[in-house]
């Protein structure tokens, strides 16, 4: 009897040589996921720089609404129409200003990740949608449009 209760105790449990595989699949499986991890960070921040820099084209054109003109916006003033353009984030609003005859504007954002998306009004009212860096992978810059 004493002898199957030592051998049933032997017998329990698992090798050093199975755990080291079960340890080494895991690291595998961790080695395949950590770079996609990352690479959906990046992208979160080219989003929110994206969308920050929509709500300043939204603000610039409620600063239209009430000064017939963008002459005399700045990023002080953009703040102030939408407060979220204040917020410590990813994105930072860095330039709002308008063109010589005041009926065009460009708004630049830069993300975490120093690519810098920008929207210009043009006088006729056409609106360019520009990036500079990143991949499109990561921040969906491509070829300098978005």
């Amino acid at each position: 009897m004493l002898s199957k209760l030592c051998r049933a105790q032997i017998e329990d449990g698992f090798t050093l040589i199975e755990l080291l595989v079960v340890i080494l699949i895991v690291g595998i499986l961790a080695g395949g996921a950590i770079p996609s991890f990352l690479s959906q960070a990046a992208k979160a921040d080219g989003a929110q720089a994206k969308t920050m820099v929509s709500s300043a084209q939204s603000a610039m054109e409620t600063y239209d609404i009430d000064h017939r003109g963008y002459a005399g916006a700045s990023i002080a003033v953009l703040r102030g129409i939408e407060p979220t353009l204040g917020d410590k984030s990813a994105a930072v609003l860095v330039a709002a200003s308008a063109d010589l005859s005041g009926q065009g504007y460009t708004v630049t954002v830069s993300s975490s990740d120093k690519v810098t998306f920008s929207i210009t009004r043009s006088d006729s009212g056409s609106l360019t949608r520009s990036c500079i860096g990143g991949s499109v992978d990561t921040s969906g810059c491509e070829n300098g449009k978005w």
